[in-house]
């Protein structure tokens, strides 16, 4: 299941590319429009920048504003980095998880890696282009 944090995240990466903008948007308006407190804000924001999604403004004229054009976003990478964990079927497949004592046994665990398969592809097949236009992807 994706978490808060991933839809804020999502949320928020929509609301700046809807502003088709080149100029910074305060944090103040993108709460508001989002109707997401700016504290919970601040930290979605902050996995943002530091990944270079965002670009940020300090200052009285600051914002965030997109690093690329919305094509160039995949839904994947932004779930992804807030999400990572959420976005995997069991947490056997986790990359840090300690081997499965039944793996070599495990009848289930290739679907469990098609299903994340599946999921990867979806995500990754869906820019905030997609999502903006609505797309024939997404049908």
């Amino acid at each position: 299941m994706i978490s808060t944090k991933g839809r804020y995240a999502l949320r928020v990466m929509l609301d700046l590319a809807e502003q088709n903008s080149e100029k910074f948007i305060p944090l103040e308006e993108i709460a508001n429009r989002q109707d997401i407190s700016k504290k919970y804000l601040e930290a979605v924001l902050k996995i943002l920048v530091k990944n270079n999604l965002l670009e940020i403004l300090r200052g009285r004229k600051g914002g965030y504003k997109l690093t690329r054009k919305p094509a160039e976003y995949f839904v994947g990478e932004i779930l992804k980095l807030t999400d990572a964990e959420n976005l995997l079927a069991v947490n056997c497949l986790k990359k840090d998880c300690e081997p499965c004592e039944r793996k070599n046994l495990c009848k289930t665990l290739p679907m469990w890696k098609k299903f994340d398969e599946i999921t990867n592809e979806f995500f990754f097949g869906i820019t905030l282009e997609d999502l903006l236009n609505q797309t024939e992807t997404l049908k």
